[in-house]
């Protein structure tokens, strides 16, 4: 097996066990910025729904994800296909829509971001040239 084939075997293996509890709740990001949350998403080759566990950071209703390897993280590269996503925090489904910055996209902040929101982006994006990538999820009213 290669390095990348072990690596991604291994994330998967580590998401079938922190997914079921993060997406009930447990290390969410509550009383303190950062915790953890489920990203659903869908497959941008297969169309079937993911569920990723990511760390991310909640500031107001805005929250951030990132990943020191965008270039193989499938759930980045789904954002990049399909925006709007749900995500798991504190045990309840919340709807989103991602603005996603990554090393091979260009940067254009999206007028829609309130001013500090915008300014933290602008700096994160100073970042993808050393391989980060990272997504903001923005909330939206969830489909019916």
């Amino acid at each position: 097996m290669n390095r990348q084939v072990l690596e991604r075997e291994f994330f998967r293996m580590l998401n079938r066990v922190v997914e079921p509890a993060v997406r009930k709740g447990v290390g969410s990001p509550r009383f303190l910025p950062a915790g953890l949350i489920v990203l659903e998403t869908v497959g941008f080759k297969t169309g079937a729904k993911r569920r990723t566990p990511l760390v991310a950071t909640r500031l107001g209703k805005y929250v951030f994800v990132s990943t020191f390897r965008a270039d193989r993280s499938f759930w980045i590269r789904n954002l990049r296909k399909q925006p709007r996503v749900s995500y798991f925090l504190g045990g309840r489904e919340r709807a989103a829509k991602a603005f996603v910055v990554m090393p091979d996209k260009r940067y254009q902040r999206p007028k829609s971001l309130p001013e500090p929101i915008g300014r933290i982006t602008d700096i994160l994006a100073n970042f993808t040239g050393s391989g980060w990538g990272f997504a903001v999820l923005m909330p939206v009213a969830k489909a019916a």
